[in-house]
C-alpha cells in the first residue's frame, strides 16, 4: 500500500507534472553533457570513449542529484553508512586515515546478509562496492575477523592491526559483478563467510585489508537468535520529509537496543528502498507522462532508456544504502531481505499484461530484479547459477522455484535458521506475479518440500510474504476502482477538480487499484490465499509447527489471528496462526480518517474458511496510547505510526512479537506491544 493521503497525491502530481515540463527536478534541459560538464560535476578523470553505451562519446543526461532523493543526508563518521559520497581517492590524503592496504575507494559497504546455519557452521556474506580507479586491488580485497565471547559491544570505531586479541582468518573476495558508469568501473566484492558456532554468543570483529573494525553478534550453538522484522524503508512521493525527522529516528532507536541485547539479523519485508524516482529520470520523463496507452505499450525500449536503467538503480542503491542510521546498522546487523513492488516500481505485478509486457515496463522490473538481488542478497544468477537442485547455490537457504512472469528470472525464496527451534521463509510474491497469480504451483510444491525436511526439533515457522494475508477486506473500494462508472476516475481523466493525482501514472487507472489488487484478499488472488492459509494449517498440524506470518506494506502495525472455529485453546490448536503486520519503519502512516475506517471494519470475523473448520479476526493489541500510555477504548486493531517488530524466543519457547510503536512522529523513541505465538503444544 502506497497511500500517503489525497492531499499528499495532489503534491506528488503538481510536483511530477512540473518535472515533466522542466520546472524543477534538475530536468530542464534534456540533452547530452559535454565531457567537461560531466567532469565538472561529478569529478572524473580524463577516460577515452569506452563508456558502455552502445553509441561511442556518448553521455546521457544528468540524473536528479542524489540531494533531491529521499534521505540524502550528509555529515557523520563511521565506516560506512553516513556518506552521500564515495570514499577517498587512492592518491587522496584523506586515505590515509582509513588505514587500508592496499587502499579501497568505498562507493557502498561493508554491508552484511545473513544466509543460514547448517551443521554447527553460521553461513554470511559480506559485501563491498569500490570505485576501480581510485582503488588498488593487488593483491585482492580481504576481509579478516576473528571471533570472541560477547563480552561487550563495540564502544567506537577504532584503526587496529591485525595482531589483537583472538585470532584473525582472512577471506579473499570474489569479484561478482561490476558496473561500468561514466567515473568508470564499479565492482562488487564478495566476502563469503562461515564461522564455526559456539556454546556461547560470539562477537565477530572484522575490518577490510587491515582498516577499521566494526562488529556484529552471532548465537550460541543452541541459542535462538534475537532479530527483527522491518518494511517500507523509505518516502513516498509527496511525503514532507521533514515532518518525521528524515530515515533515521527508528533505526536510532533499533541500534539503540541492539547496543543492550544484540539483534542478530534484520529481517527485511519488502520496500527496502522506494525506486519510484526512476520516473523522474529524464529518459523517462515522456514516456511515463503520455496518456497514450498504446503508445505506451508499443514503445520500444531505446539505447538511452537502457543506459538510464543501470545509472539509476545503481546510484539511488548507493545513496540509499551508505546513508544514515540504515546505513550504519546493515554493516552491524546481517540483512536478510525479501522485495515487494516499490524495489522494483510501484505495483509491478498487478497491472494488467498490456503494460506489464510492454519493453520499457517489463525491463524497468527485470532490471529492477537485478539489482534487488545483487545489492540486497548479494547474488548474481550468472555468477551463482539458477538450478533448482537445493545445495548447489552459494546461499544455502536459496531454492529456486518457477519462472518468472515478467522478468527473465526465476522465483527465488530462502528457507534460513534463526536457531534450533525457529526458522523463516522468506517467500518471494513477485518474480512469478500477475493479476491472477502471486506464486507459482512449481514454487509451492519447491517450497513445503524442504519445510517438510526441517528437523524435528523446530517449532517455530515464520512465514513472510510482505503484503498481510489476513488485513481488513476492501472489497467495495476494489470493485468501485475498477468500475467504469467510477466517477472520480472519470473527472480526473479529463484533469477537473485538480483530481489527477488520484490516476496511476502507468497505466490511468485508480491510483489505489494496483494497491488493492496486491492484496492476498483481493478478488483475483482468494482462492490462492484461502489454499495457502489451510496448506500451512495442515502444515502446522502434521509437524507440530507453530506458523506465523510476517507482513509489512500498509504503512500500519497490527496483529490479525487464525484460528479454529471451536475455539481451541491456541496452544493447542495448529489453526491458530498470527499474521504480524509491521510498516513502516521510515515511510508516513495512512491518513488518520483511514485508519479509524479501517479499526471499524476490523471488528468483524471473517469466515471465510468456517467450512474448513477456520475463523479470522484482528487482535485488539493496541489497548494504550502510543504517545500517552494511557487506556483508549478506540483505534485498538491498527496503529497508523511508523514501527518495527522485535522477536525472541522465551526459555520455555514460546514466541514475542514485539511491536515498537513510535511514540510521538519523528522522535524515534518506541513503545512496546507484545504478542505471543505459544510453543505448539498439539499431538
Amino acid at each position: 500500500m502506497d497511500e500517503p493521503g489525497f492531499r499528499a497525491r495532489r503534491r506528488a502530481d503538481k510536483e511530477q507534472q512540473a518535472a515533466f515540463t522542466g520546472r524543477h527536478g534538475g530536468l530542464t534541459d534534456v540533452v547530452p553533457l559535454t565531457d567537461e560538464q560531466i567532469n565538472a560535476q561529478i569529478d572524473v578523470p580524463e577516460h577515452d570513449g569506452a563508456t558502455g553505451f552502445a553509441v561511442p562519446n556518448y553521455r546521457p543526461p544528468p540524473a536528479v542529484p542524489n540531494a533531491d532523493l529521499p534521505g540524502a543526508i550528509s555529515g557523520g563518521e563511521g565506516l560506512q553508512g553516513t556518506y552521500t559520497e564515495p570514499g577517498p581517492h587512492k592518491d587522496d590524503p584523506a586515505a590515509a586515515k582509513l588505514g587500508m592496504n592496499p587502499h579501497l575507494q568505498i562507493m557502498l559497504g561493508p554491508m552484511l546478509r545473513y544466509d543460514t546455519m547448517k551443521d554447527g557452521i553460521y553461513h554470511a556474506f559480506c559485501m563491498v562496492v569500490t570505485a576501480d580507479t581510485g582503488s588498488v586491488y593487488q593483491p585482492k580485497p580481504y576481509l579478516s575477523w576473528y571471533a570472541q565471547a560477547h563480552g561487550g559491544l563495540e564502544q567506537g570505531m577504532q584503526n587496529v592491526g591485525l595482531n589483537g586479541s583472538g585470532t584473525w582468518k582472512t577471506i579473499e573476495a570474489s569479484s561478482i559483478y561490476t558496473y561500468h558508469s561514466l567515473a568508470g568501473g564499479n565492482t562488487f566484492w564478495r566476502f563469503k563467510l562461515e564461522i564455526p558456532l559456539a556454546d556461547a554468543e560470539q562477537a565477530i570483529t572484522y575490518s577490510l585489508n587491515g582498516g577499521r573494525t566494526v562488529q556484529f553478534f552471532i548465537p550460541g550453538r543452541s541459542q535462538n537468535m534475537k532479530w527483527v522484522g522491518h518494511s517500507c524503508n523509505g518516502f513516498s512521493a509527496g511525503v514532507k520529509v521533514e515532518d518525521f525527522n528524515g530515515p533515521s529516528p527508528l533505526w536510532d532507536d533499533l541500534l539503540a537496543r541492539h547496543k543492550t541485547a544484540p539483534y542478530h539479523c534484520l529481517v527485511g519485508g519488502g520496500d527496502q528502498i522506494y525506486c519510484d524516482p526512476l520516473a523522474r529520470e529524464p529518459e523517462y520523463v515522456d514516456w511515463i507522462g503520455s496518456k497514450d496507452e498504446e503508445w505506451k505499450a508499443n514503445h520500444p525500449l531505446t539505447d538511452d532508456m537502457k543506459f538510464a536503467l543501470d545509472r539509476f538503480f545503481f546510484n539511488h542503491y548507493c545513496a540509499w544504502f551508505r546513508n544514515g542510521a540504515f546505513g550504519r546498522a546493515i554493516a552491524r546487523i546481517p540483512m536478510l531481505n525479501m522485495l515487494d513492488d516499490h524495489d522494483l516500481i510501484d505495483g509491478f505485478g498487478s497491472y494488467p499484461d498490456k503494460l506489464q509486457t510492454s519493453a520499457v515496463f517489463s525491463s524497468i522490473g527485470s532490471r529492477g530484479y537485478f539489482w534487488y538481488l545483487l545489492f540486497q542478497n548479494f547474488i548474481v544468477d550468472e555468477f551463482d547459477g539458477t538450478s533448482p537442485q537445493i545445495g548447489t547455490h552459494s546461499s544455502k537457504s536459496m531454492i529456486i522455484g518457477g519462472e518468472g512472469v515478467y522478468i527473465p528470472f526465476p522465483n527465488h525464496s530462502f528457507l534460513s535458521c534463526l536457531g534450533p527451534n525457529q526458522y523463516i521463509l522468506l517467500l518471494d510474491c513477485r518474480a512469478e506475479r500477475k493479476k491472477t497469480q502471486i506464486c507459482s504451483k512449481v514454487t509451492y510444491e519447491r517450497v513445503f518440500q524442504q519445510i517438510n525436511q526441517l528437523p524435528a526439533e523446530v517449532e517455530h515457522l515464520c512465514v513472510l510474504v510482505g503484503v498481510p494475508i489476513a488485513y481488513p477486506r476492501m472489497i467495495f473500494a476494489e470493485k468501485f476502482m475498477e468500475s467504469s462508472f467510477n466517477p472520480l476516475t472519470a473527472l480526473a481523466k479529463t484533469g477537473s477538480f485538480g483530481l489527477g493525482g488520484m490516476l496511476n501514472k502507468f497505466n490511468g487507472q485508480a491510483e489505489l487499484l494496483d494497491d488493492l489488487s496486491d492484496h492476498w484478499t483481493a478478488t483475483d488472488h482468494k482462492e490462492e490465499r484461502n489454499w495457502l492459509v489451510c496448506q500451512c494449517a495442515q502444515l502446522a498440524k502434521n509437524n507440530k509447527l507453530r506458523i506465523s506470518f510476517l507482513s509489512g506494506d500498509v504503512h500500519a502495525g497490527a496483529i490479525a489471528k487464525f484460528f479454529s472455529k471451536h475455539h481451541v485453546d491456541p496452544a493447542r490448536d495448529p489453526n491458530y496462526m498470527l499474521n504480524i503486520i509491521s510498516s513502516a519503519i521510515v515511510n508516513t502512516p495512512p491518513p488518520q480518517p483511514m485508519i479509524s475506517l479501517l479499526n471499524k471494519i476490523c471488528t468483524k470475523t471473517h469466515k471465510t474458511l468456517h467450512k474448513q473448520g477456520i475463523d479470522e479476526d484482528m487482535e485488539a493489541t493496541f489497548t494504550v496510547d502510543p504517545e500517552t500510555g494511557k487506556p483508549q477504548s478506540k483505534n485498538q486493531y491498527i496503529v497508523g505510526r511508523r514501527n518495527y517488530v522485535s522477536v525472541s524466543v522465551t526459555p520455555e519457547g514460546d514466541q514475542i512479537w514485539d511491536l515498537r510503536v513510535e511514540m510521538k512522529q519523528g522522535g524515534g523513541e518506541t513503545r512496546s506491544y507484545p504478542t505471543i505465538a505459544p510453543r505448539a503444544a498439539y499431538v
